[in-house]
């Protein structure tokens, strides 16, 4: 399993997963950008542990995503709990190119909630770690195509 920038995630090595799961913030109703991503780490309210030089959005590294070859993905994102119509959902646009790429999604997209200071609200840890164990469980049970 690998957690953290995507900048870092060598797209060759996703031909060895055989669950991907995308997720990314929400920035301006949908997946990010280079220049939403600029715009986020100039903001206040983002954690004072936020990266200096936040490299490319998920929007561009999606372009960079091998086939799935029908392997299994889901895809989630986090963003204010209010309305998708009013946020927007990067994890819908994400599970759009997953599938154009060729990936199974496994679920629907998932949304996890940030307070406005961008730190998961109580209970989504545990969300997430609900919906990581069902997504495991529908991998293992999931018949290869």
């Amino acid at each position: 399993m690998w957690s953290g920038p995507i900048a870092a995630v060598e797209t060759a090595r996703l031909a060895e997963a055989y669950l991907l799961a995308v997720g990314a913030p929400t920035h301006a109703h949908g997946m990010s950008s280079t220049g939403t991503r600029k715009t986020a780490v100039n903001d206040k309210r983002y954690p004072a542990e936020r990266p200096t030089d936040p490299g490319p959005g998920m929007r561009d590294w999606l372009r960079t995503l091998p086939s799935g070859n029908g392997r299994p993905a889901a895809a989630f994102d986090t963003r204010f709990d209010k309305p998708r119509w009013l946020t927007g959902s990067a994890g819908k646009a994400i599970a759009g190119q997953l599938e154009h790429h060729g990936f199974r999604l496994l679920a629907p997209p998932e949304s996890f909630f940030v307070t406005g200071e961008h730190r998961l609200e109580p209970g989504q840890l545990e969300h997430a770690s609900a919906w990581g164990a069902t997504l495991a469980e529908l991998a293992a049970t999931a018949a290869p195509h």
